[in-house]
């Protein structure tokens, strides 16, 4: 017989969006188990952009300086390179924040430092290597989860799931929700060059015929994505080694890229742009990536998950301390950050159809888009993208007291 255990509010998946509601609440007093299915948060490739809205909430945490502490990069500019002509996107540093950059951080180290302090809530467990497979129902709610561990089964049960369990959600799958595919004409292959003496770059997108690199300051190397064509990456990595080794060092202006000892260390991300039509059922809400996947264009995916834990805390906090928690009030989770949701999308599938789209399906290598030489200038325009990349369309705000 499975083991069981009952929490007020049980979050499946321990990434941002699972882990900061797992704070925020538990720090407002409710009674959480956060679940991980990995047995540690050691896994590249993942986001690792913190956005200064998302610091934002940190400094409200009173958290900020001790984040500010571990290593990290800070972008204050986004820049871009169009054949041979170098452009600024982006410019953070006006900002009415109090960081005036994004921070590249490794995001096992940000979940890392989001357990620590979560720790020191009574009212928080996070559960290692511990998997939410299947709902569990009474009548036409949910009333919690159940979960495969090292040790075996275990049934869950909790006022509320809170399914934060990524784009691949099983539970959103067990809950039948309708997704709504937004289209994406793009795949990323990511992977890591050593840094050289005297590469500085400023989150730097590097457009060329077919194709596109980013490269990510992570310190002693890059953090790259190499932006191609959806569908592609099985014919990219058929040409082999030499082949890839070769259009990457075209693309990073290197003579050569032999730190690539295998395609092996190279990794498919499938993007996809896609959002659920209704977010909850009774008993039920899903929030992050769960909820809505995002393009990796302007690295917003994880500043969106976090805004949408902060809102679910504020909205439910209460209702959970009072064991009162009804579908109206996950709705007003939806309501409330469905607006941001949808903005973000439209203006990403518009960057997808109208830039990168064209730059793919291209034999020539891309021109500037005319906003983008508008803004070099006009250098106060460099501010919109900034705002819109750095803090999103609706900035959210600690709203709860921490429990006595």
């Amino acid at each position: 017989m499975a083991q069981s255990l009952t929490c007020t509010c049980v979050v499946a998946g321990g990434g941002p969006a699972g882990m900061m509601a797992g704070y925020l609440l538990a720090r407002a007093g409710v009674d959480v188990v956060v679940l991980e299915k990995h047995s540690d948060f050691l896994r590249d490739f993942r986001g690792d952009t913190i956005h200064p809205s998302t610091m934002e909430v940190l400094a409200e945490l009173g958290l900020l300086e001790r984040f500010l502490a571990l290593p990290h990069q800070a972008v204050k500019y986004v820049e871009g390179e169009f054949g041979d002509e170098r452009v600024r996107v982006a410019d953070f540093t006006h900002l009415p924040t109090r960081c005036k950059f994004i921070a590249l951080m490794p995001q096992w180290d940000f979940l890392d430092f989001l357990a620590r302090e979560a720790k020191r809530f009574a009212r928080f467990r996070l559960m290692m290597g511990a998997e939410a497979t299947e709902l569990l129902r009474e009548d036409e709610r949910a009333v919690g989860v159940a979960v495969t561990t090292p040790t075996g089964s275990l049934a869950i049960r909790a006022d509320l799931v809170i399914g934060a369990d990524g784009r691949h959600s099983r539970l959103r799958d067990a809950a039948g929700l309708a997704v709504e595919d937004l289209g994406a004409p793009m795949d990323v292959l990511w992977f890591r060059l050593a840094r050289r003496e005297g590469e500085h770059h400023a989150a730097l997108g590097r457009f060329a015929a077919g194709q596109a690199l980013v490269m990510l300051d992570r310190g002693d190397y890059w953090q790259c994505a190499l932006i191609i064509r959806k569908g592609t990456a099985a014919a990219v990595k058929a040409e082999g080694l030499a082949a890839f080794r070769a259009r990457i060092a075209k693309l990073a202006r290197r003579a050569s890229v032999d730190e690539i000892q295998s395609l092996d260390d190279v990794k498919l991300l499938t993007v996809a742009v896609d959002r659920l039509r209704e977010w909850c059922r009774s008993g039920l809400l899903f929030i992050g990536d769960a909820a809505h996947a995002m393009s990796p264009i302007g690295g917003v995916g994880i500043n969106l998950a976090i805004q949408d834990a902060v809102a679910a805390a504020n909205i439910l906090a209460g209702p959970l301390r009072r064991r009162a928690v009804t579908l109206a009030d996950l709705r007003d989770v939806q309501k409330r950050r469905m607006f941001p949701t949808r903005a973000t999308q439209a203006l990403q599938v518009m960057i997808q159809n109208r830039v990168i789209d064209p730059m793919l399906r291209s034999g020539t290598t891309p021109k500037v888009p005319a906003a983008v030489q508008l803004a070099q200038r006009w250098p106060l325009l460099q501010r919109i993208p900034a705002r819109v990349i750095g803090m999103g369309f609706r900035p959210e705000h600690v709203r709860t007291s921490e429990a006595r």
